[in-house]
This record gives C-alpha cells, structure tokens and sequence, in this order.
C-alpha cells in the first residue's frame, strides 16, 4: 500500500456536500482506505480572481493503485460530478477539482503526471488544509509547515464542521 496526498477544490454547488461523496467515490472507486481528512477551508480565487471563493481541503489515503492508475481515476470522478477539463477555463470555475500532490515520495516527471504537484509549494490554500493532516509532513525533502510559512495566508478561513 502507498500513502496518497490528494486535495480537493471547488466553487460551483454545494461543494462541502461534493467533497463528501467525491471522498466515499476515491475510496471506493481506488480500494483505499482514507488515512486523513482535514477541514474544509474557505479560500480567494486563484489564478483568475474573477470569480467565486473556493472551498478547499485535503485527504490522505492508502491506495493499491499505481500513480497513473490513481490520476485516472481521480480526473473520472471529476468528471462525475460535472468537470469538464477540456472546455474548461483555467483556473476558472469548478465543481470539483482533485489534484494528486504526491505517492509516497516518489517523484515522476512525464507530461501526463509530475509528482510531487509542480505548484504545491506556491498555494496557500493546498497547504494549509495539509499541514492540519501532515504537520510534520515532507515530500522531496522539502517540509510541508516551512513551505508555507514563506506564504500569505490571507482570506484563508477554517469553516465549522458540517453537521
């Protein structure tokens, strides 16, 4: 089994309840058991600014499934819940986006799948929903916390527990 870092992001719909059932379809649809899940946090556009406030947050998980197996999955369950990455804007308004961050820590460069995610030291709003699953948590050598302190973290608010 390898530990997954996956995040989860959207603006369009209910997107708590998205996470909810895109969460039960990655771990069903992968065989994997959810390791974490952090808190849903209310966070600024990035990108285009010109839109919605997303709400964002991260799992871990144990998986079987190779990495490209993983991603594969992972873009069918978007497309479940109505992503359409081919006519999308980038960085534009989504239901539901799910990025792989890393497996293990392996690191992949091939232009279908980079891993560890090229941006996932530049977001604010990836890394503070991670750092609550993975405090001490590093990938290519590179701690998670430190990265983030090096960023702003402005507009990034924690939301209630659904319930």
């Amino acid at each position: 089994m390898s530990e997954a870092l996956i995040a989860l992001g959207g603006n369009v719909g209910d997107v708590r309840a998205t996470f909810d059932k895109a969460i039960a379809n990655i771990c069903g649809m992968t065989q994997a058991d959810l390791l974490a899940r952090s808190s849903d946090y209310t966070t600024p556009p990035w990108g285009d600014e010109q839109q919605d406030a997303f709400v964002n947050a991260c799992i871990a998980i144990d998986t079987r499934l190779d990495p490209h197996a993983l991603l594969f999955t992972l873009h069918k369950i978007e497309k479940k819940f109505g992503r359409d990455r081919a006519n999308e804007r980038r960085w534009g308004p989504r239901t539901l986006d799910l990025d792989l961050l890393s497996y293990d820590d392996g690191v992949i460069n091939r232009p279908d799948l980079t891993l560890p995610h090229p941006r996932l030291f530049e977001r604010a709003f990836v890394l503070v929903p991670l750092v609550e699953i993975r405090p001490d948590g590093t990938v290519g050598g590179r701690s998670f916390k430190d990265a983030l302190a090096a960023l702003s973290t402005a507009g990034i608010e924690r939301l209630p527990p659904r319930g």
